[in-house]
């Protein structure tokens, strides 16, 4: 694990964190991208924690020198949550960056480091996890030199590699629903704007016809320029959905960062119902409310992708909507950056189908236009 940042502060905390962890070890403490660039071949880390505005080479630019360097590391950009940051982030994700984090504006707020805190520990562990996994065969760290107990140890030492999860190939899969689906709804998480971006471009006429309705674990500021993106991608409208607003088809909603977006009927209409209540599955907004809302408006007709992501978010509700008649798709475990949330639906055998990003798309286009294979 290498942390990069110009403050000694958030130096020094993550490196406490990481130091406190039994799995994982701080490689190096640096203060700017030109050093991490520099040591990138002697550290050899999984994971690098990478601040964006630093000195001499900031974040944004050394990110494509260290995945030069280093294919398989996995690179979680952080800022603070500002809509520049927030940008640049979303440009580093289609440089190669696996995910980003917000950090917060004030350590001193106990829930805002509690949040970093557990946020970044779950992203190294998985992200470091899946780099470990697809390092070269060859790869194998050299022992650490002998160092003072008070320094950072330069190598990352070898820790357990979790077992893969099970094969999709050996998960059961449930017919599709006979009904037709009335909306598409879809979750995800780390890895998940790329996701997002491949799937919605290949919709056209399905947004045309049907509304579609997104989670993305991702704070304020982070969605609202998703919603920009996804608007591009699709060539269709798209934006934060609003409290008490009218579903209709022709519209991506997405759910506003900070906030869980359910959904509600109202007379004849179904309506966005914001949430401003606790996480869900550490989460806010959360997979779950709105799979779960759906099954009470559209019943068997609800039709759900759960694309990749940490965590089990996004199951319990798939489970829901099953048992109400509907369906669920979930993204294999070779295309995604993390397959918890896909993979945690496909283990609990309610997937009728679990496939390759660039088919998810194709397979919505069919299963809207009456194909229920």
């Amino acid at each position: 694990m290498m942390v990069v940042d110009d403050s000694v502060v958030i130096r020094g905390m993550i490196s406490r964190w990481i130091a406190s962890e039994p799995d994982m070890v701080v490689a190096a403490s640096l203060r700017t991208g030109l050093e991490a660039v520099n040591q990138i071949d002697r550290v050899n880390p999984d994971v690098a924690v990478l601040d964006i505005e630093m000195p001499e080479l900031d974040g944004i630019a050394a990110l494509p020198k260290l995945l030069a360097k280093k294919k398989n590391l996995a690179v979680i950009m952080a800022s603070t949550l500002t809509r520049r940051n927030a940008e640049i982030s979303f440009k580093a994700l289609s440089l190669g960056a696996a995910d980003y984090i917000p950090k917060p504006e004030s350590t001193r707020e106990a829930s805002a480091a509690d949040n970093f805190h557990h946020d970044l520990i779950q992203k190294i562990r998985n992200l470091g996890a899946k780099a470990r996994r697809s390092a070269p065969a060859s790869y194998a760290p050299a022992a650490a030199p002998h160092v003072q107990p008070q320094a950072l140890r330069p190598l990352v030492a070898p820790v357990p590699v979790p077992a893969a999860p099970t094969a999709p190939a050996q998960l059961a899969r449930r017919s599709f629903s006979t009904q037709m689906p009335k909306v598409l709804l879809i979750g995800s998480s780390t890895g998940g704007p790329q996701a997002l971006m491949s799937v919605v471009t290949e919709l056209g006429a399905v947004i045309d016809r049907f509304p579609v309705l997104i989670t993305q674990h991702m704070p304020p500021t982070f969605t609202t320029i998703l919603a920009e993106h996804l608007a591009r991608s699709s060539r269709r409208p798209a934006h934060e959905a609003i409290d008490g607003e009218v579903i209709k088809p022709g519209q991506i909603y997405l759910a506003p960062g900070g906030r869980h977006m359910r959904v509600a009927r109202h007379g004849t209409d179904a309506v966005i119902a914001l949430d401003n209540g606790p996480p869900v599955n550490f989460c806010k907004p959360a997979v779950d409310p709105l799979f779960t809302s759906a099954v009470d408006v559209w019943q068997g007709g609800t039709l759900a992708v759960i694309l990749t992501g940490m965590g089990s978010d996004g199951m319990r509700g798939g489970k829901d909507i099953v048992a109400a008649g509907g369906s669920v798709i979930a993204q294999d475990e070779a295309s995604s950056v993390v397959w918890g949330m896909p993979g945690a639906a496909a283990n609990a055998g309610i997937c009728a189908a679990i496939l390759p990003l660039n088919q998810i798309a194709p397979k919505l286009v069919r299963l809207f236009a009456g194909d229920r294979s």
